[in-house]
């Protein structure tokens, strides 16, 4: 169910990234639910990708899905073009992709590893944002949104990689919103905690007993909190 809402997204047109599955499939869902156009972002799973655009439509939601590793200059580019052409000019941009994240000491990473989660979590909004903005400026109005995490403020461990990138996605998404607002754009970041999705299935019980144990109202965030967030 909806929250009520005072504003409606019709006629804007959201990308939301890695909207197959997860917190970006709930938050395409809520952005379409909302009223926007919705373009869904996959770079692997297309089953999953084409039924998660099967059920938007089956809501009364317009959208239509798009192939793209969000960590390439190019496909992004034909990306874009695609999505300009089948919805119109994309106003919202959510990042929400998200490789998987192993559970190791420090030791165990090697760099190519710690470069892996810098392109998703600094390159690809950096990406996104500058294929974006161009039009968002002409406009003068545009969102960016990402999907950060807690673990950021709170140093996890052992994610050392995964928390350093998403500091990193922090940092830029605080001074993009400052150089930006001028412009009409903005720049939020909506940063959850643990939340039951399935890139989470098979973490450790004694990890996730441990974390809700931390958690004052004693449950798990829903994927559609996060998704009306940005809605």
């Amino acid at each position: 169910m909806p929250p009520t809402t005072p504003f409606s997204l019709q006629g804007r047109v959201a990308l939301v990234t890695g909207s197959s599955t997860g917190l970006g499939k709930a938050t395409a869902t809520c952005l379409g639910l909302a009223g926007a156009k919705v373009a869904v972002n996959y770079a692997n799973s297309q089953p999953r990708a084409e039924e998660t655009l099967a059920e938007l439509r089956a809501a009364g939601i317009t959208a239509d899905v798009f192939r793209a590793d969000v960590t390439s200059e190019s496909e992004i580019d034909a990306m874009f073009t695609r999505i300009e052409q089948a919805l119109g000019p994309v106003d919202i941009v959510v990042v929400s992709a998200t490789p998987a994240q192993p559970h190791k000491p420090i030791e165990e990473y090697d760099w190519a590893f710690y470069q892996q989660m810098l392109d998703f979590f600094v390159k690809s909004p950096y990406l996104l944002a500058r294929r974006a903005l161009p039009g968002m400026k002409a406009r003068r109005c545009g969102r960016l949104i990402n999907i950060t995490s807690e673990v950021f403020h709170l140093g996890v461990s052992p994610f050392s990689a995964y928390v350093a990138a998403k500091g990193g996605q922090t940092g830029w998404s605080r001074s993009m919103a400052s150089e930006l607002a001028p412009h009409g754009i903005t720049v939020n970041m909506i940063a959850p905690g643990w939340i039951p999705v399935e890139r989470h299935k098979d973490d450790p019980q004694a990890e996730k007993d441990g974390y809700l144990a931390t958690i004052p109202m004693g449950r798990w965030g829903k994927p559609e909190e996060v998704g009306w967030a940005a809605a």
